[in-house]
């Protein structure tokens, strides 16, 4: 079992930047790949960035690229996702998930899901 807490949403405007951390326990973290997944009102929950176990591999949904930059500390068992030059159609539920599988772009893909961290960017 993989417990997965979220945290470091809040509310910012537009062109600002968050950086969300993930904290996990459980089995061993490097095992894993690590995902961001969001959800914005009345959407389907979507991909938004994956990290391999070793951290060396990272693959990111186009909306976000060049913008977000997911990063892991194995040691500290936590994944980040930096978040620059927000914009309102970020505003969304950002999950973190632990999975097995690569390329990790599929929900189906993760075993294990936080409870979420509201994401609000205002214009």
């Amino acid at each position: 079992q993989v417990q997965l807490v979220e945290s470091g949403g809040g509310l910012v405007q537009a062109g600002g930047s968050l950086r969300l951390s993930c904290a996990a326990s459980g089995r061993t973290f490097s095992s894993y790949v690590m995902g961001w997944f969001r959800q914005a009102p009345g959407k389907e929950r979507e991909f938004v960035a994956v990290i391999r176990g070793s951290g060396g591999t990272t693959t990111y949904a186009d909306s976000v690229k060049g913008r977000f930059t997911i990063s892991r500390d194995n040691a500290k068992y936590t994944v980040y996702l930096q978040m620059n030059s927000l914009n309102p159609e970020d505003t969304a539920v950002y999950f973190c998930a632990a999975g097995s599988t690569w390329p990790g772009i599929s929900q189906r893909e993760y075993a294990y899901w936080g409870q979420g961290t509201q994401v609000t960017v205002s214009s």
